[in-house]
């Protein structure tokens, strides 16, 4: 029985991935997705985002790894193809370029409070579900957060930055952060990892030869039906998310 608070990740005929998370994310929810490289983030999140669009909801997906191009070539090689949603405005693709004077850059280079002007573009906001991919790379480039880190204010910066994010969800929508927690200081993910709805560890373990992939339910507020803590995984080129186990610790 479909729970009204949830939004599924649907896709039931193809994985179990929906059911093992209890039917969907909760609406008005912020969900940390982390794990370092590698681990699989951008699979589950261009899994979790393709599934939403498939059951009707509206998707934001900004990715500071890829191009449009990129996202289309990945989505596609995993057999999730989103072409139609992009092209029907379902799900609305941004690349997040800090390298070559891109989206977050002043014609003369100068990069600005990325934060700020992320909170300020008011389309990307829209949707049901916001996928920030990868959320920590977001952080590093802003020059405002890397003076508060120089004053040891971490703490005060992610809070101004969960402020906005609570009013987002307060409209029922969900944002998804995905973070490598190697690459940004306990201090500044702390906080997000203390109010998140949903936070989900996933890791790579490595079993004789095999490198088995995981994901561990830290959190999982206003589940539906059981939730698994621990859901095996891996990602097949031409199948994508496949759920390889089950095992509660």
């Amino acid at each position: 029985m479909p729970h009204d608070n949830l939004l599924s990740l649907g896709l039931g005929e193809r994985d179990r991935l929906n059911k093992e998370l209890g039917g969907g994310i909760p609406r008005g929810s912020i969900v940390l997705m982390e794990g370092d490289y590698g681990a699989g983030k951008s699979a589950i999140s261009q899994r979790f985002a393709y599934g939403l669009v498939q059951e009707g909801a509206s998707v934001t997906m900004m990715s500071t790894e890829l191009t449009v191009r990129g996202f289309i070539d990945q989505m596609h090689s995993l057999e999730y193809d989103m072409v139609k949603p992009l092209l029907q405005e379902e799900l609305l693709f941004l690349h997040a370029d800090f390298d070559s004077g891109g989206a977050f850059s002043d014609d003369d280079g100068e990069r600005k409070e990325l934060l700020k002007r992320l909170m300020d573009a008011e389309a990307m906001w829209n949707s049901d579900v916001v996928f920030l991919d990868t959320f920590d790379a977001i952080f590093r480039n802003d020059p405002t957060f890397e003076a508060l880190v120089r004053k040891n204010e971490e703490r005060q910066a992610a809070l101004e930055i969960i402020s906005f994010f609570r009013e987002i969800i307060s409209q029922g929508k969900v944002v998804v952060l995905t973070v490598d927690p190697s690459a940004v200081d306990d201090e500044a993910i702390g906080p997000f990892r203390s109010i998140a709805d949903v936070f989900l560890e996933l890791e790579m373990i490595e079993v004789g030869n095999d490198i088995r992939r995981q994901i561990n339910v830290k959190r999982f507020a206003g589940m539906g039906e059981q939730v698994g803590d621990t859901i095996g995984f891996s990602v097949r080129s031409g199948t994508g998310i496949v759920i390889e186990s089950r095992s509660v610790a």
